[in-house]
Parts: structure tokens; sequence; C-alpha cells
């Protein structure tokens, strides 16, 4: 945050204690949050340059005027009617106790999957669940309530996290419509973690949590010039959000820095009880903030991945190629990698996997976190959804979750067969072997292609992407903003084994704090493809 900014806020502090009037549209004049950090946010906060109060009103006459209306993004499904009133309640405590840490009065924004015990809705998307009553909140809500986060609203996603159907838009979800593209409003956001992706790129808060099965946190984020980390499967609870398959999903930070991704996770992280995955969370448990390294890059030995420059459009690899010069140059060992071994032994068996735990594992998420609801099963759904045709199905159907209701349990041959198929190929004989044989400590390779046009007609044509070999074995997965190409934004990857986030954050925020490649958006009707 610039000095101007600040010496601007002191003229609206406290014209809001105690008033009626729209603070909105007043604080607005005064606080300007685009790009703002949250160290940048917390210090001027205990310094009294502004309250929390006043930078939640801010964000929302940002949404208001971005997301609601100018270039209307649509990255917000619903808006936290508590927001204010728990702002006001963390600005008493801080006068009275000091902040909690970091998060004190810092505005979140959470994925329309992740089950709130408030006075919003968790429906990923769908209509099937509008009006059931969230009982519980997720691990990860309760969390940031006790670092003193601010919950401010819900983002839109891919419905149902992308796995209705093969012939689907990213980005739509019946409940919530079409989010856009903030750097060209007729590109897609990729997903399923659309609305975080598109709403943290335009400040519409400080920062957002997303969810991955498979690229949902990493494709979105790079689309939108983001950082975003899938971390190890079972660092971060996903007891309470709305499932696909718990072999492969994660929450995880989307922000605008490194810095900020590892303030994030470090609230995020934490063994659960409910989750049996996060047994070993504890163990693993950092301040990731102490991996903001300069120096994270040097002497490290990363794997080039070959296949997924050749893999991606020509700009893609172009912008990233060039990149490998920052990351040598901050002292990195670049080795030539032709592939990750044996990737394609686990293309189909993957779905398979994902089918089956879907069809188990959403009627458990119902029971406990939306008990009431009187849809109890996927079967429900799909027959909601049959229904509703015209308001749920207009763009594309829902083969996917057909085929799941298909399958048996979990104790069916087929499934077990194919989740030992995914382990096994994609650690062991996947990334675990890529690096012992090379002696890497990480893999880097393009994130995914740039954004495509939107189509409901022929449905996403994402192309290439580094996000599956990480998301089958359930390692990290950090990407980093890596440049423009066409006003198109890239990103970078960084993989790594099994609970290495230490060292892939020391890496991301080196090479970060190096190419200083993010930039803000400019809300483009389109881009020119000349």
């Amino acid at each position: 945050m610039k000095r101007r900014d600040l010496l601007q806020i002191g003229i609206a502090s406290g014209l809001f204690a105690g008033s009626n009037i729209d603070a909105t549209a007043a604080t607005a004049k005064s606080l300007e949050v685009a790009e703002a950090s949250i160290a940048d946010l917390q210090s001027a906060m205990s310094r009294g340059a502004f309250t929390s109060l006043q930078l939640v009103n801010a964000y929302l006459a940002r949404i208001k005027s971005i997301d609601k209306s100018g270039p209307k993004i649509n990255s917000i499904i619903e808006l936290n009617p508590d927001s204010r009133k728990i702002a006001a309640n963390l600005d008493r405590e801080r006068k009275a106790k000091g902040p909690r840490g970091p998060l004190h009065g810092i505005p979140v924004l959470l994925k329309d999957n992740i089950a709130t015990a408030d006075r919003m809705q968790t429906t990923a998307g769908s209509l099937a669940l509008l009006g059931a009553i969230t009982v519980r909140d997720a691990f990860i809500v309760q969390k940031l309530r006790d670092a003193g986060a601010i919950i401010l609203g819900k983002t839109n996603l891919s419905e149902w996290a992308n796995i209705r159907s093969t012939r689907a838009t990213s980005g739509w979800s019946a409940r919530g419509g079409l989010t856009k593209s903030p750097y060209a409003l007729d590109r897609n956001t990729s997903g399923s973690s659309s609305g975080s992706a598109s709403g943290i790129a335009a400040s519409l808060a400080t920062m957002a949590v997303g969810t991955e099965t498979d690229g949902s946190i990493t494709s979105p984020a790079a689309l939108a010039s983001l950082v975003g980390i899938k971390p190890t499967l079972g660092l971060v609870s996903r007891a309470g959000i709305i499932p696909i398959a718990p072999s492969q999903d994660t929450a995880g930070p989307m922000t605008r820095t490194v810095a900020d991704a590892a303030v994030l996770l470090t609230a995020l992280a934490g063994t659960d009880a409910q989750d049996p995955a996060t047994r070993e969370a504890d163990q693993h448990l950092q301040d990731y903030t102490r991996f903001l390294d300069l120096d994270g890059l040097r002497g490290k030995r990363i794997g080039v991945v070959r296949s997924q420059f050749t893999g991606q459009s020509d700009l893609v690899a172009s912008v990233v190629e060039a990149e490998l010069a920052v990351l040598q140059a901050q002292g990195a060992v670049l080795v030539e990698i032709p592939e990750i071994p044996n990737t394609t032994k686990y293309a189909d068996s993957e779905l398979t996997v994902l089918l089956f735990e879907l069809k188990t594992s959403l009627p458990q998420y119902l029971a406990i976190y939306a008990p009431a609801s009187p849809i109890k099963s996927l079967a429900d759904v799909i027959a909601f959804n049959e229904e509703n045709r015209a308001r749920e199905m207009p763009h594309f159907g829902q083969e996917l979750f057909v085929s799941a209701q298909a399958k048996g349990d979990l104790d069916s041959q087929e499934y077990k067969d194919a989740l030992a198929n995914n382990l096994k190929f994609s650690r062991e004989q996947g990334i675990d072997k890529v690096l012992a044989e090379n002696q890497l400590d990480a893999l880097v390779a393009p994130t995914g292609e740039l954004a495509w046009l939107t189509d409901f007609i022929h449905g996403d044509s994402s192309g290439n992407s580094f996000t599956t070999p990480a998301a089958v074995a359930g390692y990290p997965h950090i990407t980093v903003p890596a440049g423009f190409a066409k006003g198109l934004a890239c990103g970078i990857s960084f993989v790594g084994k099994a609970w290495s986030e230490p060292t892939l954050i020391a890496m991301a925020y080196a090479y970060e704090q190096a190419s200083r490649r993010r930039r803000p958006p400019s809300y483009a009707r389109t881009v020119n493809q000349l």
C-alpha cells in the first residue's frame, strides 16, 4: 500500500462508528485496497490508520463497482450479511487486547463448497442445495474465525467443482451464473475455483480459499496471475467441504503474493480428528512465513519437465522458457527432464476413482453438514437436475454424475485396483522416481495454457496442464505468476515430494521476488490476438 493511500485513509477514520450512513461509498473514496497485502493492511490497522470495519466497507464498495456493476466479473455468489458486525467486534478486540495474529481483521473469500454455519448458503453452485441449512462450520472455517479472519462472502465456482459433465463450461454454476476473467471478459477463468481466482485478481478481498481435486486451485490461479497452493493431501482438513474424492481433494490458498499464501496456509493447516487423512499434519505444521527466503533457489536442483513445454502453445512455452533464466540467476541448478514417467498409466484410472468416491462421500457430507436437506445422495441430485433441467442444465448435462451413480461401493475390486494403480504410478513410479533418480528438490513447468474463449456450445478447451501428477499423487504444487502473452496470464509451477511445502514456498518466493511478473487486471473486453 502506498503512503498517499494511508494519508487518505485518515480522512475517513471514525466516520462510521455508531452511524447509519452509507459507509461503503465513503470509505471507498479514502481507502485504496487494490493489490494490498496482508502485511500492508495489518501494519496500517495496527498503527490506527484505519479499522477493520473500514477495510470491509472498502472491499464491499469494490465488489459493488467491479463484481456487480462495471465489468461485472461475477465472482461473488453471496456476501456475508454479518461481515461488518464481525469487523466491528474485531476492532474492539484489537483495541482492548491487541491482534490475535496476522489475520486479525483481514477479509477472506471462501469457495461456495466450504460449509459455514452462519447466514450464508453452501451449495457448490447448485440449486439443489439452495436453502439447505448448514449446521456446522468446516474445520478450516473455524480455524480462520479463530485466527480473526473475516469471512466476507462465498465465491462462484464451476458447479459441483466441475465433476458434473465432460462438456462443462468452467466458471458457470446454475446458482451463480458465469464468472468472467478480469484480464479479458470474454475469456474463461478455468475452474473450479473460478470466483476465488477472479475475485482476488480484482482485489475484492485480501485472500481466498479454493479447493482442488485436479487443477481447481492451480489452473484458475495461473490464469488470474495469482499464487495458488495445492498442499500435500492431509495437511489441510477437508471436513465440511462438499467432496468429490477424498483421495485427491484438498483446500488451499489463492492470493496475490507468496507471502500472503504462506500466512493463509499457516492458518489453514493442522490435524483434524474429523479427517483421518490429516493425522500427520501437526507433525509437519510450520509457520510457513519462515520460509520466505530470497535465497530459496540457491543450490536447489530443479527438473525442467520438457514434455510440458512441448505440450503447451508456443506462447506459453516461450514465456516460461524465459523465466528459467531467472531461476538460474537466483542460483538454481536446472536439470533437463524429458517427462515425469508413467503419467499415461493413470489417465483413465483417475476418473474411475473420482466417480466411485463421489458417490460414497457426497451423502456422508450431507448427513453431517446439511441433515435437513431433502437432498440426501447423488441420486437425489441427479433427479433434481432432471426435474429442473431448464435451470440446471441449459448448457451441459450430468453424464459424469450418472456414471458415478452406476458405480458400486468402495469395497469394489474395480475401485481398489484403480486407486492402487493411481498411487503406484503417480508416486513411487512417478514423481518420487524422477526426483530420486535425478537428485532433484522440485520439478518446474508451465502450469497450463492461456485462458480460452468461453464457449457454451463446445464447452472448455483448456488444453494441456501440469496439474494431474501432483493431484493424483497428493503432493504439493505451487503456481506463481510468470508473465503474460497477448495480455493473458501465464503461471509457472513448482511441484515436489510429499510435505515439501517449506522448500517449494522458499523457491516460489525467491522466484517471485526476482521476477515480479504479477500485474493487476485491466478488465479488457477482449484481447488483441494479432
